[in-house]
């Protein structure tokens, strides 16, 4: 009988990126207690990783970018034997079809494609825009196609990937370990200091752009007992907002995440958006923490209105509602007791594991 084993190739080194640790790296312990042999390769060394969003270093990553695509054939080469290939987002960071092609319609393997956002959409950043125009943004519909099992990280993105894909496709989302690493539960006490925060890397602080008006409004109506937290990999720039920055750091994020009082999730209405995972929701609500969130996309699902958090459509909405919770305590801890229990029912490790395995069995 041919052994279990398995290749999984990932943009990024094992532990460096959230959506892998979230997504699936939480799971291999329990694969390999199923006798799975597991292979993991990254596009990216760590050298490269080190330096792929540091300003220029031009010929530095393309010299990476090139050194990555040899040590990808040279993976799928090396593991040909492997019973099954897992590929998270891209096989390479141009969203080429040559090697999902070459795995599946030359060595035949069975192919499980995962993905958590709306990457056939173009949406580039600051950091990688001239990169861009290389793109493949056709490539996840070629890895639908060619796909045995697809796990997507929400309904929309099911959706999208049942147009394409003629195996099973199925709604993975991304989880939390609560039982190892978010296991810790804020206690919220009446006379806490009041701690508005958000968490995300520096690609993603348009969002948090998009209630700065709010927050500064309420910095002027409340000058005392209201802070600001922001928790990023990169120090923002938000001129006449005072806030307090905490540089990311995985080994620390989740004791900087217990500082807040409240979590913000805001989002602007569009499909990019609408493929999001609701991974900041899921962290703070994890670790009993309310989470205010634009009702976009898989948010509504994650966040119950009034039971664990509320939504916020408007700026009206959003300045009320941290208004409210500033001023009633009470409510404050009335949601969240409602937190976790949401999470552990419906979006940790343990509640999705055998959903993940099945894939495999």
């Amino acid at each position: 009988m041919r052994s279990k084993s398995v290749l999984f190739l990932t943009p990024y080194p094992q532990g460096a990126a959230p959506s892998q640790r979230f997504r699936f790296e939480q799971y291999l312990k329990f694969l390999q207690e199923e006798g799975w042999q597991i292979h993991y390769k990254s596009f990216w060394s760590l050298q490269a990783w080190k330096i792929l969003y540091v300003p220029r270093n031009r010929r530095y990553k393309l010299f990476w970018l090139v050194w990555g695509f040899i040590r990808r054939m040279l993976h799928i080469l090396r593991y040909r034997h492997v019973s099954l290939v897992f590929i998270h987002r891209e096989a390479d960071p141009l969203g080429t079809p040559v090697f999902p092609f070459f795995l599946k319609k030359i060595l035949r393997k069975k192919l499980v494609y995962d993905f958590d956002d709306a990457i056939w959409i173009p949406n580039a950043s600051s950091s990688n825009r001239r990169a861009m125009v290389l793109k493949f943004w056709s490539n996840v519909r070629w890895m639908c196609s060619m796909a045995d099992v697809v796990h997507a990280g929400n309904q929309f993105l099911a959706d999208y990937a049942s147009r394409y894909c003629r195996g099973e496709v199925k709604v993975v989302p991304t989880t939390i370990d609560t039982e190892h690493w978010h296991h810790t539960i804020r206690i919220h006490q009446p006379d806490d200091p009041f701690v508005v925060g958000w968490t995300g890397s520096h690609s993603t602080l348009h969002y948090l752009e998009l209630v700065l008006p709010i927050l500064k409004d309420l910095q002027e109506e409340i000058p005392e007992g209201f802070h600001v937290a922001v928790i990023c990999d990169q120090k923002p720039h938000f001129p006449g907002l005072k806030f307090h920055f905490i540089p990311w750091r995985k080994e620390t994020e989740v004791d900087d995440l217990l500082r807040f009082s409240v979590g913000l999730m805001p989002l602007t209405d569009d499909p990019w958006s609408q493929g999001k995972c609701g991974f900041k929701a899921l962290q703070y609500m994890a670790l009993g923490i309310p989470a205010l969130v634009s009702p976009v996309g898989v948010n509504t699902r994650i966040v119950d209105h009034g039971v664990n958090g509320f939504w916020c459509a408007s700026a009206e909405e959003w300045k009320s509602r941290i208004m409210q919770l500033f001023e009633d305590r009470n409510l404050l801890m009335e949601l969240a007791k409602n937190c976790r229990p949401k999470i552990e029912d419906f979006f940790s490790v343990k509640s999705q594991k055998n959903n993940f395995l099945s894939s495999f069995n």
